[in-house]
């Protein structure tokens, strides 16, 4: 019997080319060595200059401290009180006139804080709206341009 047998010669795999690793490779490398230099010469991020290394002179302020506040929370709140404390930077020139306005600032903050829902002293973030409130709330009282800064160092619920 004569049977042609068709031998089928396996063809080896091609190969896959190395050309675009070796591309992606040498990109790479030509954009780091940019970045480096782009950052390093002061063209991307603009170098530090000894200007910009020295310290300046500190603001002439002082704090003037607001006395410490307890308010009542109400029956629903899962607390029964807030202390509140905190203090008022000022610059050294108008200290006094801001601590004679001192009764005035302890009343609205009182009333501020007496008036707010008590599920919005138990958010986590609600420090930031209540201190911008209240900073916004004293320089009015005061009158703009006095009261630089309210900063709290008391706000404990218990």
């Amino acid at each position: 019997m004569a049977v042609a047998e068709e031998t089928a010669v396996e063809e080896p795999e091609k190969k896959r080319s190395k050309l675009p690793l070796i591309l992606g490779l040498v990109g790479a490398l030509v954009g780091g060595g940019g970045g480096f230099y782009a950052v390093q010469s002061g063209l991307l991020l603009p170098a530090k200059t000894a200007a910009t290394a020295q310290v300046g002179a500190m603001p002439d302020v002082v704090f003037v401290p607001v006395e410490p506040l307890v308010v009542s929370l109400g029956p629903e709140a899962r607390s029964r009180h807030l202390r509140f404390a905190a203090q008022l930077e000022v610059d050294r020139a108008l200290q006094s006139d801001v601590a004679t306005l001192m009764p005035r600032i302890v009343d609205v903050l009182n009333g501020y804080l007496r008036a707010v829902e008590v599920r919005e002293f138990e958010d986590p973030g609600a420090l930031v709206r209540l201190r911008a409130q209240m900073l916004r709330r004293v320089q009015i009282v005061t009158g703009e341009g006095r009261v630089r800064d309210l900063l709290v160092t008391e706000f404990v619920l218990n």
